[in-house]
């Protein structure tokens, strides 16, 4: 079970990735529960809970993407168990300058989840970049 289970995550997170560049408002958000909790890089400082304030984050990300931001999975690490599993991802995120002045700098990306039935759910989601 532990090894379905990390695949399971492990292409879901795939899955939203390709939603965000694909910039699909449904698919960013059809893995999550509806009590997500979200710290993202801007404001709130105190997070955004719940299904609407997390779609909510999307459209000016989106606008962002649309532009020609970067948003690439360089590396995922998961862990399952039972009810529960975690997953840290690095992600190449970033406008072509951002990119070609900080080559190495990359969105680090947390996420809690928890079983649904038979499906995984991101109960949480934590996004920040290192200071520089």
């Amino acid at each position: 079970m532990r090894g379905t289970s990390v695949r399971e995550i492990h292409e879901l997170i795939e899955a939203w990735a390709r939603a965000v560049r694909s910039c699909d408002l449904d698919g960013v958000t059809a893995a999550h529960a509806d009590d997500v909790v979200m710290f993202d890089v801007p404001e709130p400082h105190r997070g955004l809970r719940g299904l609407d304030e997390y779609r909510s984050a999307w459209p000016p990300f989106f606008e962002w993407i649309g532009a020609g931001a970067c948003f690439e999975i360089d590396e995922i690490r998961v862990e399952a168990d039972g009810g529960v599993g975690f997953a840290w991802v690095l992600l190449r995120c970033g406008a072509e300058d951002d990119l070609n002045a900080a080559p190495s700098r990359r969105l680090r990306l947390s996420l809690g989840l928890r079983r649904h039935g038979d499906d995984w759910q991101i109960a949480h989601e934590h996004h920040s970049f290192a200071q520089t």
